[in-house]
């Protein structure tokens, strides 16, 4: 057997017959991600507040099965229709990937420049969104006795960056959510991990000139993979937390940033 052939196979039967939520997929690191969850051959939804026709039609034209609509995390009721829908037309619902975020458009500022409406705006959509999407998903799992949540965080926690500290403090709250989370829904066969991206180069960030020169070097300088990260590093370990792979693993958190940060 052509050994490509095999390791496409093999990739493909990874997520047979899963059904995988992506939030905030229309473009960057989301839509990276949804195309990863459908190689692996999940049925992919995806939603953003952008129309995300570009992410499914890409996912389609690769061979893989998508569907998408336009859904504001930050409204709890939008998103609820939103997962029945999934359901609805899927049958069922194995994989939330809880990515939709503020972060690329932020402007770097002291904290004390930070006012109220940009700190709500952030934790509403960081952490409020991540939560209302997993209350959305869970009574799907628990019937089915089986999910995987997996909430995206950053390695900015555990360095504690400067100059965006409503972005951090939403990224904390994340993480904590997913330790408290995995402990309430562990008996139910739900496992929740969370992803931890360093700094990488999507559409979002390359745009935003905040996340150039002197900043992206000493980014760079911090790692023990002297490199900028892309979406595709990413890939690897997000669809092996969606898989069977990582079934007796949960209320973790993966760092994957280039040994920026030694978590």
């Amino acid at each position: 057997m052509n050994d490509s052939i095999s390791a496409s196979s093999m990739q493909a039967s990874r997520l047979k017959d899963r059904v995988a939520i992506v939030t905030g997929a229309a473009r960057g690191i989301g839509a990276t991600y949804a195309a990863a969850l459908a190689a692996a051959g999940a049925r992919v939804a995806v939603c953003d507040v952008l129309a995300p026709d570009v992410t499914v039609a890409a996912i389609r034209a690769a061979g893989g099965t998508a569907r998408g609509a336009v859904c504001d995390i930050s409204d709890a009721a939008a998103i609820a229709a939103f997962v029945r829908d999934v359901e609805a037309a899927c049958g069922r619902i194995d994989i939330l990937v809880n990515n939709a975020a503020i972060f690329a458009n932020l402007a770097l500022k002291p904290f004390e420049n930070i006012d109220d409406a940009e700190w709500d705006r952030v934790m509403t959509v960081n952490v409020r969104g991540s939560f209302a999407c997993a209350r959305a998903v869970v009574p799907v799992m628990r019937r089915q006795g089986y999910g995987k949540i997996i909430n995206i965080a950053s390695g900015t926690v555990f360095k504690g960056a400067p100059l965006m500290l409503h972005y951090v403090a939403s990224k904390g709250a994340v993480v904590a959510m997913t330790r408290a989370l995995a402990r309430e829904v562990g008996d139910a066969g739900i496992r929740v991990n969370c992803l931890a991206p360093g700094l990488t180069m999507s559409e979002g960030v390359i745009a935003n000139n905040a996340w150039a020169g002197p900043i992206v070097a000493n980014n760079i300088a911090s790692r023990c993979l002297k490199r900028e990260a892309t979406p595709e590093d990413l890939v690897g370990a997000l669809v092996f937390l969606a898989s069977p792979e990582s079934d007796f693993m949960t209320g973790q958190t993966i760092v994957v940033d280039g040994g920026s940060v030694t978590h």
